[in-house]
């Protein structure tokens, strides 16, 4: 069985967020392909810190090449995904290693102008969306680009969606406790809107400390570290998904929402351009309460045009077709 390896950080590997769901998805495919993904990751790092200066993830992947390259070279591993730009200059040793993006240097994100220097050296890349293939050449000259969206579980569709489930005034946000994802704004939204049952999903347990900084309003519940059948299911009796995050590379919530009938309120970044659907209202921080109360107002409970959408342009069986396309190529 042909082996590539997936490099990402060792809290990508632990946490249940994007990145995780990503890599367990691609292993899957892997294996229906005939193809063996081999995880890998550096046993040690900087510090989880990521925001301190001197301590940003990219840095933290310099010092951990030597553990990275000694795990691909036992595994006789010749072809190389890896997910974080700190490992870009794997493609000195491997000339087939290929950049997944899950953050990118864009000006809303912590950090960037410390990524750029790495995308400098990027060759080849899969993007999730044909806005980051847009961006890798034009901001980078990168133009060997394949786009290839992380497929939601039509699975966990079939088995928790139910519209008679839903509850009216509930609305769902997913995100972590990070300046970018803006939870300061939900629970603004709470407050001045107490008729609203407001759920905040964070994708890791390190997120309970951080969240006691915050004034939590009475219906505001917090929860932590869900499963993908966990987020599923409580995701079936959300009325509103809504999104206020400044930028993402792909935005795997909102697929999800999609995929499950919500009525969805996301950022009018290009960003979001792929979501995209009849009853997905793009916003922004001066009207984005206003847009929840009327999606939560709509007498329509769940969208199935939302829900056609999201089959036809993000599910795993479209990511399973990219990457047999994309392997059929790269390891021929």
């Amino acid at each position: 069985m042909k082996k590539v390896g997936l490099v990402m950080r060792k809290i990508q590997f632990a946490e249940a967020q994007g990145p995780r769901i990503f890599a367990e998805r691609l292993k899957q495919i892997g294996l229906e392909l005939g193809i063996d993904i081999v995880f890998v990751s550096p046993e040690r790092h900087v510090s989880s810190h990521d925001w301190l200066p001197g301590y940003e993830h990219e840095k933290g992947d310099l010092v951990n090449y030597d553990i990275v390259l000694d795990q691909l070279h036992e595994q006789q591993i010749e072809h190389v995904i890896y997910t974080v730009s700190g490992f870009t200059y794997l493609n000195m040793f491997f000339k087939n290693s290929v950049l997944f993006p899950h953050s990118f240097p864009d000006p809303a994100l912590t950090g960037y102008e410390m990524m750029k220097p790495f995308y400098q050296i990027v060759d080849k890349a899969i993007v999730q969306t044909a806005f980051l293939k847009q961006e890798m050449a034009s901001k980078f000259g990168v133009t060997d680009v394949t786009v290839i969206p992380i497929g939601f579980n039509e699975r966990l569709v079939e088995k928790h969606f139910d519209p008679s489930q839903v509850m009216e005034n509930r609305v769902m946000w997913i995100g972590r406790d990070e300046e970018n994802r803006r939870p300061d704004l939900v629970l603004e939204y709470a407050q001045l809107n107490p008729d609203k049952d407001v759920y905040m999903v964070f994708g890791g347990e390190r997120y309970k400390e951080s969240m006691k900084k915050y004034d939590i309003p009475d219906n505001v519940k917090l929860q932590f570290a869900l499963t993908q059948d966990e987020v599923f299911a409580l995701m079936n009796t959300a009325k509103v998904y809504w999104s206020c995050s400044k930028f993402d590379t792909f935005a795997m919530p909102l697929t999800e929402a999609l995929a499950m009938g919500k009525i969805v309120v996301k950022p009018e970044h290009p960003c979001y351009g792929h979501i995209s659907s009849t009853h997905s209202f793009s916003g922004n921080e001066k009207n984005w309460f206003e847009l929840v109360n009327m999606a939560a107002a709509s007498p329509r409970r769940v969208s199935l045009e939302n829900q056609a959408y999201a089959m036809e342009q993000f599910s795993s069986q479209v990511m399973k077709q990219g990457y047999r396309d994309f392997f059929d190529g790269w390891l021929s």
